[in-house]
């Protein structure tokens, strides 16, 4: 689980950047963890960045995820909501540091995530006047959140999406779905108009 870009700290877990390196040899990891870690580190960096504003700290966040997943894995192969359980590590993570450090989501700030967010209005068809939208997608429940993250500003495909997830492609459309109609109400915005399945009489 090495690489150029980490020197291994706690656990053989790629430390960030600038960390000591450890006095003890590297433990053994479990290979399933392993392949956990490999499959899911470059979103999981991905998805801090873009609250965190900066790959330092997105590095640092994440090391302390994958150290909090290693200390629970054994529960966590038990648990047929692995995905999820450990996307709220994740999460809670990030809002903890943001909490610490008094600020908000840097995609709130950011220009290039403000012109992601201007797309996804025209994407979702969302009115111009949404002016909410940054707080709107803030308040959304954890799945319908990381659907409208992964897919709107990370550009994701839903097949990626559901393999992130841990959930069948269909089931991250009815997440997007269902966003997309919170995020109308949030905004105070008419709902859509009936559509006709035919020319009927």
């Amino acid at each position: 689980m090495t690489d150029d870009h980490h020197v291994l700290g706690a656990y053989g877990i790629p430390a960030p950047a600038g960390r000591p390196q450890p006095l003890d040899e590297p433990l053994g990891l479990p290979l399933d963890y392993e392949a956990y870690y490999l499959g899911h580190q470059e979103f999981f960096h991905a998805f801090a960045e873009l609250h965190l504003g900066t790959r330092r700290a997105a590095e640092d966040t994440v090391h302390l995820v994958f150290l909090e997943i290693l200390s629970i894995w054994d529960d966590l192969l038990q648990d047929p909501d692995l995905e999820q359980r450990t996307l709220a590590v994740l999460s809670r993570q990030v809002r903890e540091r943001l909490e610490g450090e008094g600020r908000p989501p840097a995609f709130v700030i950011a220009g290039p995530i403000a012109q992601n967010l201007r797309a996804i209005r025209a994407e979702m068809e969302l009115a111009p006047q949404g002016a909410g939208l940054y707080e709107a997608i803030l308040e959304l429940p954890p799945r319908q959140f990381t659907v409208i993250v992964l897919k709107h500003l990370l550009g994701y495909p839903a097949t990626r999406i559901a393999r992130v997830m841990g959930l069948d492609p269909r089931t991250v459309d009815y997440h997007g779905r269902r966003a997309k109609e919170r995020l109308r109400v949030l905004l105070d915005l008419p709902a859509d108009p009936p559509t006709r399945k035919g020319r009927g009489k």
